[in-house]
């Protein structure tokens, strides 16, 4: 009797124990990575500052100045990427989802991101020849996550995944690879790389690319996205994020604040739409 009595305790501590460490699939997690319009360009404005608690963020960096720290979650207001950046198209991607989505759901992103790098630096199996030959100031941001921004997002990643689902991968990159053809071949090996380290399935996480500053604003790079729009001939579950009528800075490389929200949005309605929902997007 006391050897079954034994057993049950175990089973039921067995089970506390597994459930204490369970997946939430109402917690949706989402990676973002890419260069400076990722990693967010514009200041941020009062509007853009209002917490949401059902959507968070998992801090890549420390920051002393935020009083955050690697590893945790906070509401995700701006800055996403690191201590100093500014408005991102992940925060209105999030904040999006969070207004469609049922309240059960909560929205986590994770943003990792180096301005003006090229995709190349986000091969593990080739960014340190990338980064012999980069610049000093681009150096110091890769500093910040410990020389390997790649390796920092599949960290965190796998923090995330104890709590929560991955859902899906939001990349905005291509101003510094601008007519690089081998461009969709080069996110594919990261792609591909991501799901298989966080054993993820492919059927099930998409990947959103946005496209560049559009040539109706004047966008420096805007032939790029002629290549950008043949990736979902390279990877069958991707897509593509119009930037048309997405308002710029005058360097016409970067989103302002305003194109910035437009383009997260057209994030989250694509996700939406994947995901089964119908909502009215107005941009």
């Amino acid at each position: 009797m006391k050897r079954y009595f034994r057993f049950i305790l175990t089973a039921i501590l067995l089970f506390w124990v597994v459930d204490g460490f369970s997946q939430n699939p109402d917690f949706h997690i989402y990676l973002c990575l890419g260069q400076s319009n990722m990693e967010g360009n514009p200041p941020f404005e009062p509007q853009d500052t209002v917490a949401d608690n059902r959507f968070v963020v998992l801090e890549a960096v420390d920051c002393p100045n935020l009083g955050r720290v690697k590893g945790k979650w906070y509401p995700a207001v701006p800055p996403l990427c690191r201590c100093r950046t500014g408005l991102s198209p992940a925060d209105y991607f999030g904040r999006t989802l969070t207004a469609h989505l049922p309240k059960k759901v909560k929205v986590g992103v994770i943003n990792v991101a180096i301005g003006g790098c090229k995709i190349e630096l986000f091969d593990k199996d080739s960014y340190q020849n990338y980064l012999a030959t980069a610049p000093d100031w681009m150096l110091t941001m890769v500093k910040e996550y410990d020389g390997n921004p790649y390796q920092r997002l599949i960290d965190m990643a796998r923090l995330a995944q104890k709590e929560g689902v991955i859902k899906g991968i939001l990349l905005h990159q291509g101003e510094s690879n601008t007519n690089d053809t081998l461009w969709t071949k080069k996110v594919k090996t990261v792609y591909d790389n991501l799901i298989k380290d966080l054993k993820l399935d492919p059927k099930k996480v998409p990947l959103l690319a946005g496209e560049t500053v559009h040539e109706d604003q004047g966008g420096r790079c805007a032939s790029m996205n002629k290549i950008i729009a043949t990736l979902p001939e390279v990877i069958p579950n991707s897509y593509v994020i119009s930037s048309k009528g997405c308002n710029d800075a005058a360097d016409n490389l970067h989103f302002d604040a305003a194109g910035c929200r437009k383009l997260g949005r057209r994030y989250a309605f694509q996700m939406l739409s994947l995901m089964g929902y119908t909502s009215k997007a107005v941009d």
